[in-house]
Formats: C-alpha cells, structure tokens, sequence
C-alpha cells in the first residue's frame, strides 16, 4: 500500500474527503517526525515504536571502481513492531 492507496482508505473508512484523510495522514506522520526529532522516539501502543538511532562512521566500498571510500556517521530511524501489529501480519 501506498500514501495515495492508505488516503483512500481513510477516506473510505471515515466517510471524509480525500483532501481530508490526506491531511490527517501528512499531521500523522509530521507528529511521528517531530516527536522521534524531539524526543528519540515515538510509541504507539500495539501498532510499534519509531526510534532515533545514530549508525557509526564505516569504510565501504565503491562498487565501480573497488575503490574505498568513507562514509560519514548519521542519525537513522528504526521501527520495531508492536503486539498488535505482530499478530494482525501473522
């Protein structure tokens, strides 16, 4: 499912315009990012939990020419499924 497919979904789901389900969509997940920029991490109780991590500076290597280069530290964000969602995928 896609960001078009889930807002048609919400629509659907909630009797609302689509303009209406993509703007509950798009707060949603600005809410996710702000609070996981904020705080380290958001919860969502059953659904799964959004987590800032920070990967370490490595070597790696370019795969056209086999030279080695550096690729520099940066912040990423981790998901971890919870309960709820667990059981509904299996």
């Amino acid at each position: 499912m896609n960001k078009t497919e889930l807002k048609e979904f919400v629509a659907k789901k909630s009797g609302g315009s689509l303009a209406e389900a993509e703007r509950y969509i798009n707060l949603i997940l600005e809410g996710i990012e702000s609070g996981v920029k904020k705080s380290g991490s958001v919860t969502l109780v059953g659904f799964g939990t959004f987590k800032k991590t920070r990967r370490a500076a490595r070597k790696g290597r370019n795969p056209r020419t086999g030279e080695e280069i550096q690729i520099k530290a940066a912040n990423q964000v981790k998901f971890s499924a919870g309960s709820k969602l667990k059981d509904a995928v299996n």
